[in-house]
């Protein structure tokens, strides 16, 4: 499996998971959050990076939608990556065979990108994330949260 081959894998495993596809990324609807997945290119290296952005719907005033601005966008509200035993998926310097790289592509949304995105689906989870130091909010995103909950 070629890069090219994995981003096309890895966007029908993202469509099964409920995500939709737009400008070259997946998005996931949520009433207060959107978010983002983003496969990124190395200019380095024969791998992908991915960016997942969760940003707050009316948080600084704006109402977000899935544009290729959006998409692109080098940050969320609030932003993910993956977890290191996962790195390797995203690798293709790293001969892998291709069934092992989609099974833990799907272990991975599994395990990790569907519980991250439903978690941050709402202001109030991404409020408890933050307390138990699960994820790191800006100083002027954290304060923007506790305005849009009171």
């Amino acid at each position: 499996m070629n890069s090219k081959e994995f981003k096309q894998v890895f966007g029908e495993i993202a469509k099964k998971n409920g995500f939709l596809q737009a400008f070259g990324g997946w998005f996931k609807d949520s009433p207060e959050c959107i978010a983002i997945l983003e496969l990124q290119k190395s200019k380095y290296g024969d791998y992908y990076q991915l960016n997942i952005k969760i940003f707050m719907q009316k948080s600084f005033g704006r109402t977000y939608l899935p544009t290729k601005e959006l998409i692109k966008s080098p940050m969320g509200d609030v932003n993910g990556g993956v977890p290191q035993s996962f790195k390797e998926v995203f690798d293709f310097d790293r001969v892998l065979n291709d069934e092992y790289r989609i099974e833990k592509l799907n272990e991975l949304f599994i395990d990790h990108i569907i519980p991250f995105t439903t978690r941050t689906s709402t202001k109030i989870g991404i409020k408890e994330l933050e307390s138990r130091g699960e994820i790191f909010l800006p100083p002027a995103v954290k304060q923007e949260l506790e305005k849009l909950l009171s």
